[in-house]
């Protein structure tokens, strides 16, 4: 049961920051980042599937005993049918929903969606490049493709922290106050839930405590390049997600992804 909640914890960030980034679809402040960013959104969302898939072949393989209560969402009480990656990503409720607090937070101005991906991007390298070495043959062959994508993710938010905040007072101005903002919840991407212990214990999953050392040496070199001030190290951090406790933004962004799933039951193009 740790590994399909681990698996959702890692598909449920995926998903839901590719569904925020790809909001941007139309609406870049030059062409070129259009279709930049949506084009990583694409990539989390194929990220996502695979994740999704493999958790799908897990809850399928489990008991009727520990399917009965691992989800909440109506769909999934008392259903003996075989699931697939569309009904985890789109019958579930937002309770059902393990991603981290950071990655369903309104996309803002550009400076506050870079934030977001800069913070997110340390991580999933750090992730990824851990994650390659798990004893789950499946887990590390997902990595191992993720990884690729996630780096080019990670230079190219990082190269707009600088861009942004070594440019003009007004661009650094707000690349600090969108830093300073979402500081707040990257944290929960290093708090080790039951899933996250049990995986490591297992040979499964990643030392977070590790991956957090790394990422803060990394993320202040971005910052410091990009003359700005890093936040407190100890500030207080926003947590939840990981167990289902989410802002009300998540509910937006699911009413909005699910709906003509919902609406249309079954439906087939």
């Amino acid at each position: 049961m740790n590994k399909l909640k681990y698996l959702l914890q890692l598909a449920d960030n995926a998903l839901i920051l590719g569904h925020r980034i790809s909001e941007w679809t139309g609406h870049g402040p030059i062409l070129e980042q259009d279709i930049a960013i949506t084009n990583t959104a694409l990539d989390h969302l194929g990220q996502a599937r695979s994740l999704y898939q493999y958790a799908a072949e897990t809850y399928n393989g489990m008991s009727d005993d520990e399917k009965k209560d691992f989800f909440s969402s109506p769909v999934f009480l008392n259903n003996t049918q075989p699931i697939t990656e569309d009904t985890l990503a789109y019958l579930r409720d937002s309770w059902d929903f393990k991603n981290v607090l950071l990655v369903e937070q309104p996309n803002g101005d550009w400076a506050y969606t870079i934030a977001r991906s800069f913070f997110y991007d340390h991580y999933s390298v750090l992730l990824y490049t851990a994650l390659k070495d798990s004893k789950d043959a499946t887990i590390a062959a997902v990595a191992e493709k993720s990884l690729k994508e996630a780096l080019y993710h990670r230079r190219w938010s990082s190269e707009w922290v600088i861009r942004l905040g070594d440019g003009t007072d007004e661009s650094k101005a707000r690349m600090q106050e969108a830093i300073d903002e979402r500081w707040a919840f990257s944290g929960e991407l290093f708090i080790a839930s039951d899933a996250d212990t049990a995986m490591l214990e297992a040979g499964l999953g990643v030392p977070l405590a590790e991956l957090r050392t790394k990422w803060m040496v990394n993320v202040e070199d971005i910052i410091s390049q990009a003359t700005l001030t890093m936040p407190a190290k100890d500030a207080w951090m926003h947590e939840g997600g990981k167990n289902g406790t989410h802002s009300e933004h998540l509910g937006y962004i699911l009413a909005e992804m699910q709906y003509m799933q919902r609406a249309y039951p079954g439906m087939e193009w």
